[in-house]
């Protein structure tokens, strides 16, 4: 059974360049570490809510925007070993390859898929 990763983010808006590169090559790790498919996806059309939101979750600021992005992985076994790799691998060095957003406000998270329609 496939599994998931899940990530939302605030990245400022002054960083989208910076951040469609950083995912760039941080995606292309994933792929070669075992994952089937990645998105990234920049807010659009977000509604700020009375109670929750997007932006809330990840203490988004007025000058950044939302980015919520997923990992498509073959199994857990498989992704739990990608991760280990990504965490060991040079070209994720925060000193030469840094995050474009602030690490602590990201939210992430693994999941197992109970539907699946479509592709």
């Amino acid at each position: 059974m496939s599994y998931v990763d899940g990530f939302l983010a605030a990245v400022p808006l002054a960083n989208k360049a910076k951040f469609i590169k950083h995912a760039h090559t941080a995606d292309a790790l994933f792929i070669e570490f075992g994952a089937l498919r990645v998105t990234e996806c920049w807010s659009d059309d977000v509604p700020h809510g009375t109670l929750t939101d997007f932006y809330r979750a990840v203490q988004a600021k007025d000058d950044e925007a939302v980015v919520f992005s997923w990992i498509e992985w073959p199994d857990k076994a498989t992704r739990d070993a990608g991760m280990r790799r990504m965490m060991e691998d040079p070209r994720m060095d925060p000193a030469t390859n840094p995050m474009p957003f602030d690490g602590k406000r990201l939210v992430y998270g693994g999941f197992l898929p109970v539907l699946h329609l479509g592709e």
